[in-house]
């Protein structure tokens, strides 16, 4: 199985666009210490030519550009991605479909959960329903999206996108609008879970043997963004679970069986996105790495 991480950032990509914190200045002024980031999507292949993309983010156009093995390689018009799979509504994981509209068939999966909030918003029709299929799928059941490439959907603890959002928030439970995908080619398996509000036991059992993890890392700790100054919510409230404290991902995941560990969907006031920082170097102590867009893994 290959995997190609697109983008590694949360949303907004890194430097955001109109933030000057700390982190993303250093973004700006010195990438050996800040890497610039885009939005949270990975690609994946059983045989390196036919691929699924998890999650369309709004930088989809440069992260294909950026992406030999995505680029046409015949006639007018072609592309190696066969199919699209979303795992949640929110805006960074959906917007970069309007970029998919040229005419290039495709089959787009995701639950029904999903699926409905995207087919509610007209916008999204300049995806022909002649040219991109799309697919509901249950979970727990396993589909393949791509010859050679089997995908089981599970649910995990979240919230409904921000965009979707009513006067009271249903933060943690676990429904068909948050879901996991556990992927697996050639006898290796891969979790991808890039939005995750809590670790349960049954998340766990859920992950226990894969070969590589790719997990929410949005906040350090739960006040990230308050403490930076520039935002009011917790990682709680935004449906993402800390990566340190007694409830924090590395600590739940700690005694379980995992071959890689790496944290994707990285806000930009997360800490670890600096090189040098005693908090890159405290998670990278722990077995984690943090993902930066290009990075690849072969399983």
């Amino acid at each position: 199985m290959h995997v190609v991480i697109l983008g590694s950032a949360a949303g907004g990509g890194l430097p955001q666009w109109n933030c000057r914190c700390p982190i993303c200045s250093l973004a700006r002024e010195d990438s050996t210490r800040v890497r610039p980031r885009t939005q949270s999507s990975i690609a994946v292949s059983p045989d390196g030519d036919r691929w699924l993309l998890v999650n369309a983010s709004p930088d989809i156009r440069q992260q294909l550009f950026d992406t030999p093995v995505l680029h046409p390689r015949e006639g007018l018009r072609h592309s190696p991605i066969h199919a699209v799979l979303l795992t949640n509504g929110d805006v960074d994981h959906v917007a970069g479909l309007l970029t998919l509209r040229e005419g290039q068939p495709f089959t787009l999966y995701g639950t029904a959960g999903i699926l409905d909030s995207v087919n509610a918003n007209r916008v999204f029709d300049v995806m022909a329903d002649g040219v991109v299929a799309r697919e509901s799928i249950g979970l727990d059941a396993a589909f393949e999206p791509v010859p050679g490439l089997t995908v089981t959907l599970f649910s995990v603890p979240g919230k409904v996108p921000l965009w979707l959002e009513g006067e009271t928030v249903d933060l943690g439970a676990e429904t068909e609008t948050t879901v996991g995908a556990m992927i697996e080619a050639g006898g290796k398996r891969l979790a991808y879970i890039p939005g995750c509000a809590r670790v349960t036991d049954r998340l766990k059992a859920q992950i226990t043997g894969v070969e590589a993890l790719l997990f929410d890392g949005t906040v350090l700790l739960d006040d990230d963004m308050i403490r930076a100054g520039v935002g009011t919510k917790t990682g709680w409230r935004m449906g993402h679970v800390p990566m340190t404290g007694e409830n924090g991902s590395i600590a739940a995941l700690a005694d379980i069986e995992i071959g890689h560990r790496v944290f994707v969907h990285i806000n930009n006031t997360n800490p670890v996105l600096v090189e040098d920082s005693a908090e890159r170097a405290s998670v990278e102590a722990e077995g984690w790495t943090v993902a930066h867009d290009g990075l690849s893994l072969s399983l």
